[in-house]
């Protein structure tokens, strides 16, 4: 009797037993990889924020806190070719740089990291160099960093330069300052707007969103073009409270003047005059004058400064120049 009824017991017991083990197994396993993804989150964590330091470094023209970023034996080649190793070399490198482009400022564009080990880690990204007067630069960069004694450094930066592609509107070059991300932020009203080329640079997309206090979020986007047709350059907007509207643009002096007109979403139409006044690569300004719906004329609205947003990038660029005065900056 016992044998006959003890053996799917003690086969039971078995397969709770394995089944146990397994359970602990996959617990233990799961906790491992949960602990090392959290550590490698950790890392990647304290590189972006050396890379921020850095690019705030860069952006307030402090080459020894820039030089400070890198390990002694740093080993920085430029999209020139031009290459600098050593932290004294970098350094003084960064010096020159500022001494000679007043006003330089970097960005980074979609940087990615990688853990190699607990102790090196991988960079990539595309670099922004935005000097004033100028249409910003773009090289595509290679970053190794080392952790030694507690902190992340850049142990070797290789940059490629990312070759200028001719617009198909050539036209639109004049408006080429527009790309890039901006903002105002004033107590009443907050202003955010990014503006891409499109494939082969034939139209600019201008993306856009305002907050003002006791109104709703508004949101839309416009592209910009040039109208062969006509022989000028257009602009469609759409918004998100389902309103369109067209502008034709006319350059004057360092600014342009657009003659808008709009369709409101309760088919009311609308026209202004929008002003946009370039200060310098980094600024313009924008006001709107003449506006009016139906037959009701509106008051202006006044003059309002725009930046472009470089502080809050995440990782670190470069120069891109050949000639001293044109001097690039770096990535990290």
């Amino acid at each position: 009797m016992c044998r006959i009824s003890c053996k799917p017991l003690a086969l039971g017991t078995g397969r709770w037993v394995l089944a146990t083990m397994l359970s602990a197994l996959i617990l233990a396993a799961s906790a491992q990889a949960v602990e090392k993804k959290s550590k490698s989150s950790s890392e990647e964590n304290a590189i972006r924020a050396a890379v921020e330091s850095y690019v705030a470094a860069y952006n307030r023209g402090d080459a020894k806190a820039v030089a400070a970023h890198w390990s002694e034996s740093g080993d920085w080649i430029s999209p020139t070719g031009q290459r600098f190793q050593g932290r004294q070399a970098i350094e003084k490198e960064m010096v020159s740089l500022f001494a000679e482009n007043k006003g330089v400022r970097i960005e980074v564009i979609n940087p990615s990291i990688r853990l190699v080990s607990p102790d090196v880690a991988m960079e990539e990204g595309t670099a922004r160099v935005m000097r004033p007067a100028e249409p910003p630069s773009d090289s595509t960069y290679l970053a190794i960093h080392v952790k030694k004694d507690g902190r992340w450094r850049l142990e070797s930066v290789r940059e490629t330069d990312l070759p200028d592609i001719p617009a198909a509107s050539s036209q639109l070059q004049d408006l080429a300052w527009l790309v890039g991300e901006w903002g105002d932020q004033s107590p009443d009203a907050e202003i955010a707007a990014k503006v891409t080329w499109t494939k082969n640079k034939t139209f600019l997309s201008y993306a856009f969103k305002a907050s003002a206090t006791g109104m709703d979020d508004l949101e839309g986007t416009q592209v910009i073009g040039w109208d062969p047709a006509t022989g000028t350059i257009r602009s469609w907007m759409f918004d998100s409270d389902g309103g369109f509207g067209e502008g034709v643009w006319t350059k004057k002096g360092n600014g342009w003047i657009i003659k808008f007109s709009q369709v409101l979403p309760d088919g009311r139409k609308a026209s202004a005059t929008n002003i946009y006044t370039l200060v310098d690569a980094n600024t313009f300004t924008w006001k709107s004058i003449g506006r009016k719906v139906g037959e009701d004329f509106l008051p202006n609205v006044e003059e309002v400064k725009i930046v472009r947003k470089t502080a809050s990038s995440p990782a670190i660029a470069s120069p891109k120049a050949t000639e001293k005065p044109k001097k690039r900056a770096t990535k990290n």
